[in-house]
């Protein structure tokens, strides 16, 4: 693999690039968290919650019914909607029509969208992934540039059709997530020694996704340009964490929406 140039980020200064202005004549939009199950309902909370600190005007979740009530409790400004479903819930000559079902419900909705986040507290039900998939098809055919993340990773990585070739596309995987995606893609462990070639040839083979590889710094690629984020954080790396940054990548997605 040929040397990939590392560019250090100034973090500050993108981020005041990117953010939209206020303006009493604009509105900043609105994210979309598809994700939350009976097992994890935090981290769709975190997720949504922090795409309305970044700046955006509405949030929603997409979630199962177990998750809902609970999402609810946590905060009045998330608009909550329990619609997906997990296999116990579903007889099987019932799941093509459920899921169809979930589909037009969703779509509903997508045109109001600037971003969406795939996966936090998602789970790994094979019926609820299934359902998913389709709402990431239905995303991408609409251009709603869509972060991926937690167990949306552990989705695309079995299915990466769903976002090969995809410009509008975002992973965040965090260290073994990556690992899973490497081996898969590029068939090989990961190197150390040659990290930003690595993920450059990973980009590349999946096809026009930016990749952000979550660590001591933050590694982020699009296929041509290495860029890092080395600023220094909490030493602590507890859960929760990730989910924020997928939902304040929210703002990175609104800056795409607008160029698309």
């Amino acid at each position: 693999m040929a040397a990939a140039t590392v560019y250090e980020a100034d973090a500050e200064a993108v981020v005041r690039r990117i953010t939209p202005p206020l303006d009493r004549a604009r509105h900043n939009g609105q994210a979309a968290v598809i994700g939350g199950c009976r097992e994890y309902t935090g981290a769709p909370y975190f997720a949504a919650t922090s795409a309305l600190k970044v700046g955006a005007d509405l949030s929603h979740v997409f979630c199962t019914k177990d998750a809902a009530t609970v999402i609810k409790s946590y905060s009045p400004e998330l608009i909550v909607h329990p619609i997906l479903e997990e296999s116990y819930s579903v007889k099987d000559d019932e799941r093509a029509s459920v899921s169809s079902k979930i589909l037009t419900e969703v779509a509903k909705w997508m045109e109001r969208f600037d971003c969406i986040v795939i996966g936090p507290g998602l789970g790994r039900d094979s019926f609820l992934l299934d359902c998913v998939s389709n709402i990431m098809k239905h995303a991408r055919q609409a251009n709603i540039p869509t972060v991926v993340d937690g167990d949306g990773l552990f989705l695309i990585t079995n299915n990466l059709g769903l976002v090969e070739g995809n410009p509008l596309a975002i992973l965040t995987p965090n260290v073994y997530e990556y690992k899973r995606l490497v081996q898969k893609v590029l068939n090989c462990d990961v190197s150390e020694e040659t990290a930003s070639e690595q993920l450059t040839a990973l980009c590349q083979k999946i096809g026009g996704v930016t990749i952000m590889r979550k660590g001591k710094a933050d590694v982020i690629c699009d296929g041509k340009t290495v860029t890092q984020a080395s600023t220094f954080g909490s030493p602590r790396r507890c859960g929760g964490q990730g989910d924020i940054l997928s939902g304040s990548i929210y703002i990175l997605g609104t800056a795409l929406h607008r160029v698309k």
